[in-house]
């Protein structure tokens, strides 16, 4: 077998899509970062027909070309909430009327094989809309975010990567130091807001890629 590390991944890419189907995703598997972009512009976005579209923070949206692809876009209302020109007043701001956009783009914590997506946020804005408020919502997801269960989901954000992300925004919270979660009750505490979603309400709202190679953190 030419790739033996890829062909397993394809098994439990398959699985898990199956399973995110059954509870009532719109699943696809692709490739690489790469072919995620095209499907969410070449088939996603024109399935929908978006006038508006946000995004919540993600380094797999990045990875994968999507924010400079929409800012690039005509014809599309793009709430920008990453502008590094923005005050932090207008980010907050602008986070609360991207809750309303018709098409929100996001990454995701963790996915579990039984297709659960489980999120933590600080704010809350992402986990928000994956919620409630944008007509659709893609999540795209590397296969470094799949786990077996929502208790490895959970583990992994807390021990993983929530010190990852605050090391990458520079926070000043012990995990920075130690590289686990210490349950801190630092001011930039990013570990506020669980979202556990089981099913996708109404059915296909949310859409997730999976990517088979690794994504984000």
């Amino acid at each position: 077998m030419s790739d033996p590390i890829r062909s397993y991944w394809e098994l439990r890419l398959a699985d898990t899509r199956e399973a995110l189907e059954a509870n009532n995703f719109e699943a696809y598997v692709v490739e690489n970062a790469d072919e995620a972009r095209k499907l969410v512009l070449e088939t996603i976005h024109p399935a929908l027909r978006p006038a508006s579209v946000s995004f919540g923070g993600s380094g797999t949206i990045a990875a994968c070309g999507l924010h400079d692809a929409y800012l690039n876009m005509e014809g599309v209302n793009v709430l920008d909430t990453w502008s590094q020109k923005l005050t932090w007043d207008e980010k907050y701001e602008l986070r609360r009327q991207a809750l309303l956009v018709d098409l929100f783009l996001m990454g995701t914590n963790a996915v579990t094989e039984d297709g659960y997506l489980v999120n933590l946020d600080m704010i809350g804005n992402r986990v928000a809309a994956l919620t409630f408020g944008p007509r659709n919502v893609v999540v795209v997801a590397g296969r470094n975010k799949i786990v077996p269960d929502l208790e490895s989901g959970m583990a992994r954000i807390k021990n993983f990567a929530a010190p990852v992300n605050t090391k990458r925004l520079n926070m000043k919270t012990p995990c920075v130091k130690t590289g686990r979660c210490m349950d801190c009750k630092s001011p930039e505490r990013i570990c506020n807001l669980w979202t556990i979603t089981e099913k996708s309400f109404p059915a296909a709202r949310i859409k997730v890629v999976l990517v088979n190679e690794e994504l984000g953190f």
